[in-house]
């Protein structure tokens, strides 16, 4: 598969000509930093030349097009439809679902995840959960029906796994079913905080089959009646991303919108487990965006005369975020390897999200703290990444689900039952 950029007049190795402010809010501002990277062993030059190239493009198309535009969006709670377009032209969606090149996705994942986690998050979802299910679970009928729109970005898709009663144990206790009439299917049950859910033309609904118990897959059209989708207000992380509640009420499903290919849990978790992957890669663009705005105030922010960088207990800081993100985005190099020699386990990407998540919460706490009393202020990046974070600390598997996946690799003895 050849990843092609469409041309955005974007010279990927000047300077970032971003409106965005710093604070942010500040149109009169300079350009956002770009000083030296968080990727201080050079992990990125194993990319070939073509693919760094590719990176660094997009990362200019992150700069210009979507990081001036995400706060206003993040402090309202809206999404910036506006921005689709450019997600379209970096083909990511298609990267992502065919899995051909997991470390060049990585690092796509990075840069986007470095400019906003929640447009991360809406392309994590709508590529590496809904059209990745579609491409490896699905028929090529449903293959040929849904993903061009999917790949394109015409046609939003969400996945429906999480219940308001089942969070980590949802394997074993989905209420939500379904059950077959001749060629139908009928779901009932509620789903929640599923992303991009109030907008989403097709839904993949998990749902357990009443003749068998077990867990299917169903590709729900959105416009069907029995279907409705409610927001979720008042959340503190992530407040771009669309999260909704989603009741089916006896949603008449036809067959050939079932997918054959998942025919149980084990099924699906193939695909939490490239998604707790992803999630990985996001949690290293937090804290190479923690570093970013941290060590930029640091330099710019004066104080008895000089500026805070100078002092020992600030270093002290901005190193520690550098050795978290080093070490993260060491962890996740090796995690794609695996990934592409097709050896990769769930431990493996139970630990990978586990570790990357915990330096990641230390790495967005220090970058606070280095803003003193302007950290806690949206006006400044540092206080979106902040809380960003702790969405990421939580989903695709909590920390404490993925210690314990790995305790049981381990071990051989389940700490959960």
């Amino acid at each position: 598969m050849s990843i092609v950029i469409a041309s955005t007049d974007i010279d990927a190795t000047s300077g970032i000509d971003d409106a965005t402010a710093y604070p942010e809010t500040d149109a009169a501002s300079p350009a956002f930093f770009t000083g030296p990277t968080a990727d201080f062993f050079s992990y990125q030059d194993l990319l070939s030349p073509e693919e760094q190239q590719l990176v660094a493009q997009a990362r200019a198309v992150f700069e210009r097009e979507i990081r001036p535009v995400v706060a206003e969006h993040w402090n309202n709670a809206t999404f910036p439809f506006e921005i689709i377009p450019v997600l379209t032209s970096l083909n990511l969606v298609e990267l992502c679902a065919r899995g051909n090149n997991f470390l060049l996705h990585g690092f796509m994942t990075l840069e986007l995840s470095r400019v906003d986690a929640s447009i991360s998050t809406f392309v994590g979802v709508h590529s590496g959960l809904f059209a990745a299910a579609i491409a490896q679970l699905g028929t090529d009928d449903q293959r040929e029906r849904y993903l061009d729109d999917a790949v394109s970005l015409r046609k939003i898709g969400a996945f429906a796994l999480t219940e308001p009663e089942h969070g980590s144990d949802v394997s074993r206790n989905m209420e939500t079913t379904a059950t077959r009439s001749g060629s139908n299917w009928t779901l009932n049950g509620v789903k929640r905080w599923i992303g991009s859910g109030t907008f989403a033309a097709n839904v993949l609904v998990w749902a357990r089959d009443t003749a068998d118990d077990q867990i299917k897959g169903f590709i729900v059209d959105a416009t069907l009646p029995g279907y409705t989708a409610e927001a979720i207000e008042n959340k503190i992380a992530l407040r771009i991303v669309q999260n909704a509640t989603i009741t089916l009420d006896n949603v008449v499903v036809a067959e050939r919108d079932r997918l054959p290919g998942a025919s149980s849990f084990r099924d699906t978790n193939r695909l939490l487990t490239n998604s707790r992957v992803w999630v990985g890669w996001q949690t290293v663009g937090l804290q190479f965006a923690a570093y970013d705005h941290a060590l930029r105030y640091a330099l710019e922010r004066q104080q008895f005369g000089k500026p805070i960088a100078s002092f020992q207990l600030v270093q002290e800081k901005l190193v520690r975020i550098l050795e978290n993100a080093t070490t993260s985005l060491g962890t996740m190099v090796r995690i794609a390897q695996l990934q592409q020699a097709g050896t990769l386990r769930p431990e493996h990407a139970a630990l990978a999200k586990a570790s990357s998540s915990a330096r990641m919460r230390e790495s967005v706490a220090l970058g606070r703290s280095v803003f003193g009393g302007n950290g806690i202020s949206t006006d400044f990046g540092m206080a979106r990444v902040f809380a960003d974070a702790e969405a990421l600390y939580t989903y695709e598997g909590s920390y404490e689900i993925n210690t314990l996946v790995v305790g049981r690799a381990i071990t051989g003895i389940s700490a959960f039952q």
